[in-house]
């Protein structure tokens, strides 16, 4: 369960979301000072922070709530921090930001958005400890490329696809070009734009994303551009949108394709000028922000089809990256896969030397259709699977039949369902000896048994 911490001075607060989070399965510790933060950060290992930016020095500028922000950072550099505060103000969001926080909440808050902030902070806290730097599409790190004299591109490229690529960041990741990222789905077009941000000129400031496909029409301009108290039923106070909060950084719009063609021209509006109002109010903002997008959709198709506007694909095309489907990298296939294996045998403390002949030739032969994101599942169960040193194209269960298709369904499965599935694979793989089923899972006898019960096995 994903471990997070809550800092508030008011207890009615932590209670309200202590309430909130355990129904989401979150392990939860609290804080109620600045000090007691600190101290949990140090001793206890977290998936994310969520932190009032006001406590004891006063009630509305947020600077202690800051100061405990960098304190964080100076701890663990990597830890995601979320801060909440009943004083928001678009200065005190772009300070938040600027100094590490990973989003900003306004009490009061809305329970759907901060749950869907939370979480996915948790996958990415829980990616940088499989070692996944970059990784928010699953693309493996491992060693330096080093292209055009730009050092920093840190990904798997032994495929001639995959060096152009690399060889197109490295020309374009400095410049401040407006960059459209295509690919299907699990190619790794987020890590992409993590890239660019890195080798861009404006690395030091935020990189802010949104995913245009999970924002329902009516909240779509408001995300965007924010909006002022009053200007609908539910805005009880001023919000900042992401593209004040990427000022001076960058806007990550995913599934660009997907925006509402009515708002596509406000859209385009703030690409050529910079300048738009936040919902409900007449005021005009300025932002400088470079744009990058990304979709598994034919654009151009989708213009033709009046769908999406020809003079906004122009816009955020001013340099295009397609990534590869992996069928077509296959030389990127076994050293991805090694690597995901390291890092998963090391998650479930499994001592695993890599791969017998006849499962890379079973690695190299699948068609992936869910690309480097099915590939990192397939090997992740096979880790769980392997009951020797090494992973058989047995553990990979890329067969045809009653199991295929398991790897492009597993991210689709509840932990529940996916330790079940995985106990009664190794009962039937040792004719239903628990103590051999036991020994290859890692369980004790006593424990596969409460499992058996717990799942209704027999």
């Amino acid at each position: 369960m994903p471990r997070i911490l809550i800092a508030d001075d008011q207890a009615d607060v932590l209670a309200a979301l202590r309430l909130l989070l355990k129904g989401e399965r979150f392990t939860i510790e609290t804080a109620s000072s600045p000090a007691g933060v600190l101290k949990t950060v140090g001793t206890q290992d977290l998936d994310v922070v969520l932190i009032d930016l006001n406590y004891a020095r006063d009630t509305t500028s947020g600077s202690e709530g800051l100061d405990l922000l960098t304190k964080i950072h100076a701890k663990d550099p990597t830890l995601p921090v979320v801060v909440m505060t009943a004083w928001g103000s678009v200065d005190l969001a772009v300070e938040a930001m600027r100094r590490g926080a990973r989003d900003f909440i306004q009490k009061p808050w809305d329970n759907a958005r901060l749950l869907t902030v939370l979480r996915t902070q948790v996958e990415l806290a829980q990616a940088l400890r499989r070692g996944e730097r970059l990784e928010a599409e699953n693309l493996a790190l491992r060693d330096s490329v080093d292209s055009g004299g730009t050092k920093g591109i840190r990904l798997i490229a032994e495929s001639p696809a995959m060096k152009t690529v690399v060889n197109l960041m490295a020309r374009f990741g400095p410049a401040d070009a407006n960059v459209l990222i295509t690919g299907e789905n699990g190619t790794g077009k987020e890590v992409v734009a993590r890239t660019l941000h890195s080798l861009s000129s404006r690395s030091g400031k935020p990189m802010v994303s949104v995913n245009a496909g999970a924002l329902a029409e009516g909240v779509f301009e408001s995300e965007l551009f924010g909006h002022v108290r009053g200007a609908f039923t539910d805005a009880k106070a001023d919000r900042v949108g992401r593209f004040e909060l990427a000022d001076g950084g960058i806007l990550f719009l995913d599934e660009i394709a997907n925006v509402p063609l009515n708002l596509q021209a406000k859209l385009l509006r703030v690409l050529e000028t910079g300048e738009f109002e936040r919902v409900g109010s007449s005021k005009t903002h300025k932002v400088d922000a470079r744009v990058l997008s990304a979709t598994n959709a034919d654009l151009p198709g989708e213009v033709a089809a009046g769908k999406f506007r020809q003079d906004l694909l122009f816009r955020l095309n001013t340099v295009e990256i397609n990534i590869p489907p992996l069928r077509e990298r296959r030389e990127d296939i076994q050293p991805l896969a090694e690597y995901f294996l390291r890092q998963h045998a090391e998650r479930y403390r499994r001592k695993l030397d890599g791969f017998t002949s006849g499962a890379i030739e079973t690695l190299l032969q699948h068609s992936w259709p869910g690309n480097v994101r099915e590939l990192d599942h397939v090997v992740e169960r096979s880790a769980l699977m392997s009951s020797g040193g090494v992973v058989t194209a047995f553990d990979l269960a890329l067969q045809q039949g009653r199991d295929a298709g398991v790897s492009s369904r597993i991210d689709e499965m509840s932990l529940e369902e996916v330790e079940r599935l995985l106990i009664k694979k190794a009962l039937a793989r040792f004719g239903g000896n628990a103590n051999r089923a036991a020994e290859a899972l890692g369980l004790s006898r006593s424990a596969l048994y409460r499992r058996l019960q717990k799942y209704g096995l027999p």
